[in-house]
């Protein structure tokens, strides 16, 4: 049994934390307009249609020429070339029966058209084109409507909006959009510990990594994010930090302080003051975990050493987040693999060791444990690609087993 795992109350499930604090986070309510050349990575606040068909006309879908099916032969056939449609300029006559036009890939196929043969298979010939005999009627016309018809859904509300996504609305034309306000998110660190960047090295001390790596995490453009530096650990200090950050955010994010050492404040600050459970989490690494509010902002308080804050950041926090953004909360891709090396693990705890997810020749994927696995080991997190997930139960897993893997 894992050591960490023997508590006088049970260890909470990761399932069942996540549980807890998706039922507690509501999404943002409020919404603003956005041009759309703005709107990349924001959340859509409510659901798009479109006011005209995509495609807007009858297009050809390749270089050729248009003809009326009626003229289609068994044998090798003729037709008189009339003139042409170019994309953005139509062709404007009529064609009549014997008659074809030449056209060129998204230009508007003529009314009495209704078939395009690709330009390789006709032989021009000055104002005639000669085509080959039992041709397929039909083909390479890209209908009006084809891909969203008039008055149809484009986008659901809670859309992420992604490049493609701009590029579809674009194409239906819609110049702005409504989307969701950025839920105001700050984080800190604390502990006298830590030394920020630029300052000399010293015994004692340690350089402030975790912002850094928080930043990195919240670099979405779905939220407004605040660096609110490093906290030391002073009871009045952080008192006064943390009510003055709560009237002003709506989610805070602290790493450091939410475990069990005489020193860590936080958790003291927030039992009296906030309504705030502190867990302990079947999960390893970052087993102690604090999530509850401050008066209406939304507490989560990580564990302090940077690899238990990736995972308890990516496992609990990221998609609280996109769903108070409004975004539908999500579980990550999970893969299996087999493992190549053999891995140590006790069982009591729910585990995600660092891994180097690859793909084999013959398509398969395999996944090897990346170096040291301590929580304060940055070198192996910074080498992997993937975590190896392996449930409570497990006791280890022998090299060429089945495992479960999350890509980052």
């Amino acid at each position: 049994m894992d050591v960490c795992s023997r508590e006088a109350k049970p260890l909470l499930t990761v399932a069942y934390a996540l549980a807890r604090i998706l039922a507690a986070v509501q999404p943002v309510n409020s919404s603003e307009p956005l041009a759309l050349d703005q709107a990349l990575g924001r959340v859509l606040a409510e659901p798009l249609f479109s006011s005209i068909n995509l495609p807007y006309d009858r297009n050809a879908a390749m270089d050729g020429y248009a003809l009326r099916s009626s003229d289609i032969q068994e044998q090798d056939f003729t037709l008189a070339v009339v003139g042409a449609s170019w994309a953005g300029k139509p062709f404007t006559g009529s064609l009549r029966q014997g008659q074809c036009a030449r056209i060129f890939t998204g230009a508007v196929v003529p009314e009495q058209a209704d078939t395009v043969i690709m330009q390789e298979q006709v032989r021009a010939d000055g104002d005639s084109a000669c085509f080959p005999g039992k041709l397929k009627s039909g083909q390479n016309i890209r209908e009006a409507g084809e891909d969203v018809r008039q008055g149809g859904l484009l986008l659901e509300p809670g859309k992420k909006l992604a490049a493609v996504d701009l590029a579809l609305l674009a194409a239906a034309g819609v110049a702005q959009v409504e989307v969701k306000k950025q839920p105001r998110i700050i984080f800190f660190s604390t502990g006298d510990e830590l030394t920020p960047l630029g300052e000399p090295p010293a015994s004692g001390k340690i350089y402030d990594s975790n912002r850094y790596l928080l930043r990195g995490l919240l670099a979405d453009a779905a939220y407004n994010v605040t660096d609110g530096g490093i906290l030391a650990d002073d009871p009045r200090l952080l008192e006064e930090t943390l009510f003055a950050a709560a009237d002003r955010y709506d989610a805070i994010i602290t790493t450091g302080g939410a475990s069990v050492g005489e020193a860590d404040y936080v958790k003291d600050l927030l039992t009296r003051c906030g309504q705030v459970d502190f867990w302990k989490l079947a999960i390893k690494p970052g087993k102690p975990m604090a999530f509850g509010g401050i008066g209406g902002c939304h507490f989560f308080g990580l564990p302090g050493n940077p690899v238990a804050v990736m995972v308890t950041f990516q496992q609990l926090v990221a998609p609280a987040l996109r769903q108070l953004a409004g975004a539908p909360a999500y579980r990550p891709l999970r893969l299996k693999a087999r493992c190549t090396t053999p891995l140590k693990k006790s069982p009591g705890r729910e585990e995600f060791q660092r891994g180097v997810l690859m793909q084999t020749e013959d398509g398969g994927l395999q996944v090897s444990a990346d170096g040291k696995q301590g929580s304060h080991i940055l070198s192996s997190l910074a080498a992997a690609n993937c975590f190896i997930v392996l449930p409570a139960d497990c006791e280890g897993v022998a090299a060429g087993e089945s495992v479960i893997v999350e890509p980052f």
